[in-house]
């Protein structure tokens, strides 16, 4: 039974996380393609002294894109599930709400992580050959809450679609932006570091104010 909600999840979102993919991808490798033109032009120590000098990380344009595409990826998602009523219908199943709503969660989380992961491995694979490894680590550790904050941005999007009651959606919708807004509070490369476990843990037990959702869409619970 979860196998058959993983494909329905994949048959309703493959053409956007493809389009995620050609994204996220095609933003980080114009990027890296940007920062090895300038090194052709300026040379190497030009960008050194940058990233040295002025604490840049030459990424920082992608800060916002994995929290708006998990926003977005949440609304293909589930939107039309609330639109149509078909919620109703999946939660409904041979199988407990908690493991139905779960399995859908779990396959946004898991296509999201690949999709950022994926990212990542082409940041490194760009940077390492022209600068220095500690460098690299500099740069993919201070990117690293922006994807966080992508997964975080998913589950409190699912959270908002599913709550059955629109004055309940708009303060959902606020709790969110506060949330959200702890992951930018410094523009500092690394100032996570000391707790950016806390802050995922934090993020990924968001997938709890999902469940009060439901419960509250099975209730009945309407405008």
């Amino acid at each position: 039974m979860l196998k058959s909600i993983a494909l329905k999840e994949w048959l309703k979102t493959r053409w956007f996380l493809l389009l995620i993919n050609v994204i996220m991808l095609g933003s980080s490798g114009f990027l890296m393609l940007r920062m090895h033109r300038a090194m052709d032009i300026k040379g190497a120590d030009h960008i050194w002294q940058v990233m040295l000098l002025r604490d840049a990380i030459i990424v920082d344009s992608l800060a916002t894109l994995p929290m708006l595409l998990g926003v977005v990826l949440a609304l293909v998602q589930l939107m039309p599930e609330m639109h149509r009523k078909c919620l109703k219908l999946t939660l409904h199943l041979p199988c407990s709400r908690l493991k139905t709503t779960s399995a859908m969660l779990f396959y946004g989380v898991i296509t999201l992580t690949i999709s950022f992961a994926l990212c990542l491995g082409l940041m490194h694979v760009a940077l390492r050959p022209v600068i220095a490894p500690e460098m690299v680590r500099h740069v993919l550790l201070t990117t690293l809450p922006w994807f966080v904050a992508g997964l975080t941005a998913y589950l409190l999007a699912a959270w908002i679609c599913i709550e059955p009651t629109w004055k309940r959606r708009v303060l959902n919708l606020a709790l969110t932006a506060m949330l959200l807004r702890v992951f930018f509070l410094s523009d500092t490369p690394e100032s996570y570091n000391g707790f950016l476990p806390a802050l995922t843990a934090m993020g990924l037990l968001t997938c709890s104010l999902v469940w009060l959702s439901v419960l509250r869409f099975i209730d009945g619970h309407q405008d």
